[in-house]
């Protein structure tokens, strides 16, 4: 049963919102039920690897060696754990997404607006609704002006239906159809304004009872995963072909088809690569995590892998690069000009009275938009007392901003007047308009207006009137005089210069595209270091250019001023048709068809509209263009580091692969069995998923230019990297252990050098990996899981070679201490080269810039 009496005002209080949030949870759709251990631990073992593993443990089994069996199939349940563990915190880095990408809602609570997740919406709740919001509950509308709501989502009907108040009375009805006082979750307000009280939340929800097709979403593939998922079937493929002619091979030459088939399972394990799908999406996941930890919210994965790349961001100023904090400035009326910073806390001269007056009774009583809230709060500092503020008028109507005109007209009625007060604010030209000034007065405004545009103020017009009847249709047809000019601050965030600056370091040009006047715009711009070589565009003249022109044009502009949504999405056009990858911002309802055909669209996450969110690929929570750049930097830094882990596993993998085939080939005992490569994989694993992920950025991250993002991550040159380095540990591990067999060491002994010799060349592979372009990274820079894994590996090393258990499962030789040194030297020898090469890159880079 809904409640009859209501507070507008205040809205719950937070402590009882808490209360209902624990009563009856969360206001969402039920989700798929989490897979549980035991499904996860199943799903792990169907693995190639894991399946590999207890295949060579039954094998052992039938020959009757318990222990060697025994030790893979305990290998395949560290690996397990292992595995689980990575999964455990992929999972919750997804789901700690998904619960921020969920609708933002606009609440009255304690008295104060806040937003706040969709989720924690509670029955009960206060919602404020605008024109682009996604309703996220059902709820009764107490108070309303021109609602109207597309319920297409729950109804089918794609018109827009009109919303009306709710008198208490009426029952709770279903969507569809005109004047009903309910709106529902999911559907989405497109035009004016309301405050509606929730009545259900979650399930319950008519989007809840019919939306179950939304549980059944999936989380999507990147481009780079379905790359990657089709190497590993190429080489799935070439490695089960590889291990049958090993099979065949070995057991035709040595008439051992147990050995055979071990032998070629042990090179399936050498040979598939199932490192690389795990390690994109490890990284993808905890890269988005990352980025959100930096106030940047990734709604879709594709976004970390393009946002690196991006050539343009194409940033709105109000807001983004401003504060959004506005406040009046400056005063122009009567002829005169009052600087509103000095004398803050003195009486406003009579001569501007009215201005001010004029500005606060064209905004709401209760504002939320920052001008509309400078204006209240002048007003409430200079005209206490005064018979210019009127808390006891009354609204009777109000002409909302429109394309066709960039005004806001309210209609009062004062206590005990017949004559009704007009106010209007707005665009300096709009306002002239209405109050018909003559050619003679428009020039003189004109000039007025760029004189203080010039200053970086936000310009606005104000303008007043009477009409006698009821107030006409349209706002044109009432007369008006022009009252004066208020001049608004926006400051710049104080760190904006910098990201500017540091952006254009790193090849990426920053393009201004605002409604702003033009003179405001490029005072800002030069505030923040833009190139204002190329002008100032008015949106006008993008609408009037063909898309030849704009295309040759966008490629030298940094600031376009005055410009529609539609003309936004023309700039974003011509900037890739110029091959530019852009990133773009936007808050509004007409910004989503910009945002969706931009390489990155990036909404606001504090005052964009959710329409935008929905449309947008990246969410800036703090709509702050620092943000912005700082995400960029994250982004490079993620492929980089993937980069890094991708030429690490293709190095490691082939040595492997060579201990394997070479020893069937060259008729030698094999090198490595099955659980000398699970032993492997306890290093391979973490290595390339969590120290490599948790890398520090390269210091040249964002004084190169951006990537191509049409290049594969991983081109030749780069493979051709890693395959040197894996050819090199392959000669020199291959040379350690033919050197062994022929001054007469043992099999045992053998193997042991060997082993030992390229776990020391994995390790170094790992830490030469750490970066391609400096020598000292190697061993500098701060990476805790680096030292666990390399510790771990030792400790694990020197287990198997000294504890009799371990070696003889492993079929080693116990190693002097000579042998570890001459094991050690060879292994860092076989990564030395490389470190030598960045050096000498380093040094011709160097002699080519001076």
């Amino acid at each position: 049963m809904l409640q009859t009496n209501f507070d507008l005002t205040t809205g719950l209080a937070s402590a009882e919102a808490a209360l209902r949030l624990a009563r009856d949870g969360a206001n969402e759709l039920s989700r798929r039920a989490r897979p549980t251990l035991l499904s996860d631990a199943l799903a792990i073992v169907r693995e190639p690897m894991s399946l590999l593993l207890v295949a060579c443990g039954a094998i052992y089994l039938v020959l009757g060696d318990a222990h060697e069996s025994i030790m893979l199939l305990a290998f395949v349940v560290f690996i397990m754990v292992i595995t689980l563990v990575q999964e455990r915190k992929t999972e919750r880095a997804l789901a700690a997404l998904r619960d921020m990408t969920s609708p933002r809602a606009l609440v009255i609570r304690d008295g104060r607006r806040v937003r706040i997740p969709g989720r924690e919406v509670v029955v009960g709740d206060l919602l404020v609704l605008s024109e682009g919001d996604r309703v996220p509950a059902d709820a009764a509308v107490l108070e309303g002006s021109h609602l109207t709501v597309d319920e297409s989502l729950l109804t089918g009907e794609s018109v827009a239906v009109r919303k009306a108040t709710w008198d208490g009375a009426a029952a709770v009805s279903r969507p569809g159809g005109e004047d009903l006082p309910f709106v529902f979750a999911g559907t989405l307000v497109v035009g004016g304004t309301a405050v509606a009280r929730v009545h259900t939340i979650g399930a319950a929800t008519e989007i809840g009872r019919i939306g179950k097709a939304l549980e059944r979403s999936e989380p999507e593939q990147t481009t780079l995963q379905r790359e990657t998922r089709r190497l590993v079937r190429r080489l799935g493929w070439i490695g089960g072909a590889l291990s049958l002619l090993v099979v065949v091979v070995h057991g035709v030459a040595r008439s051992s088809w147990i050995e055979g088939l071990l032998a070629g399972i042990t090179l399936a394990m050498a040979i598939l690569p199932n490192e690389f799908p795990v390690v994109v999406t490890i990284f993808l996941a905890l890269g988005a995590q990352r980025l959100a930890k930096r106030r940047v919210l990734t709604r879709r994965i594709p976004a970390i892998e393009a946002i690196g790349a991006a050539t343009v961001l194409c940033v709105d100023k109000t807001g983004t690069l401003t504060e959004n904090r506005m406040a009046v400035r400056t005063i122009a009326a009567n002829g005169e000009t009052f600087d509103a910073r000095r004398l803050e806390h003195e009486p406003l001269p009579e001569a501007f009275h009215e201005a001010v007056e004029f500005s606060i009774l064209a905004s709401r009583k209760d504002p939320f938009d920052p001008m509309e809230r400078a204006f209240k709060e002048l007003g409430e500092q200079r005209l206490a007392g005064t018979e210019h503020l009127h808390p006891d008028w009354t609204l009777v109507r109000e002409y909302p901003l429109a394309r066709e005109l960039l005004a806001v007209t309210q209609v009062w009625r004062a206590p005990h007047e017949a004559a009704l007060v007009v106010a209007t604010k707005g665009a300096p030209e709009a306002v002239a308009d209405l109050c018909h000034l003559d050619d003679r007065a428009r020039t003189r405004l004109r000039g007025e207006v760029e004189r203080l545009a010039a200053d970086g103020l936000r310009v606005l017009a104000v303008a007043r009137g009477q009409v006698c009847a009821d107030p006409p249709a349209i706002a044109h047809d009432m007369d008006y005089e022009f009252v004066g000019l208020v001049g608004l601050a926006d400051p710049v965030r104080k760190e904006v210069p910098r990201a500017v600056a540091e952006c254009h370091a790193a090849g990426i040009r920053v393009v201004m595209i605002t409604g702003d006047y033009p003179a405001t715009a490029a005072a800002v711009a030069a505030q923040i270091g833009l190139d204002g070589a190329g002008g100032v565009v008015t949106g006008a003249e993008v609408a009037a250019m063909p898309d030849a022109e704009l295309q040759a044009r966008v490629r030298d502009t940094a600031v376009f001023a005055r410009v529609l949504p539609e003309q936004k999405l023309r700039i974003v056009a011509a900037l890739r048709s110029a091959g530019e990858v852009v990133a773009m911002t936007g808050d509004g309802v007409n910004d989503a068809p910009a945002l969706k055909a931009a390489d990155i669209g990036v909404a606001m996450g504090g005052r964009g509209t959710d329409v935008a969110r929905e449309a947008a690929t990246i969410v800036l929570l703090d709509d702050d263009f620092a943000s912005l750049v700082a995400g960029v930097r994250s982004g490079r830094r993620i492929v980089d580091n993937l980069r890094k882990a991708l030429a690490y596993i293709l190095a490691v993998h082939l040595p492997i692969v060579g201990l394997t085939l070479i020893p069937v080939f060259l008729g030698w005992p094999l090198v490595l069995l099955p659980i000398h490569i699970a032993f492997l994989h306890l290093v391979i694993d973490p290595a390339c998923s969590v120290v490599f992920e948790a890398e520090p950025e390269e210091p040249d991250v964002m004084r190169r230019p951006p990537r191509d993002p049409r290049a594969p991550l991983f081109d030749r040159r780069s493979i051709a990297l890693s395959l040197a380095q894996g050819v090199v540990v392959m000669v020199v591990v291959v040379a350690v252990h033919g050197l062994a067999v022929s001054r007469g060491r043992g099999d045992a002994d053998a193997r042991g050098l060997t082993f030992t010799t390229f776990m020391v060349a994995n390790l170094g592979l790992i830490f030469t990996n750490r970066s391609w372009s400096r020598v000292e990274r190697a061993l500098t820079g701060r990476n805790a899981a680096l030292w666990w894994v390399t510790g771990g590996a030792l400790v694990f090393l020197a287990l198997v070679l000294y504890v009799p258990g371990l070696r003889e499962l492993f079929r080693f030789a116990p190693l002097r201490a000579r042998d570890i040194l001459y094991c050690s030297g060879a292994g860092v020898l076989s990564v030395s080269w490389f470190e030598a090469f960045k050096a000498s890159r380093r040094r011709s880079a160097v002699a080519a810039t001076t």
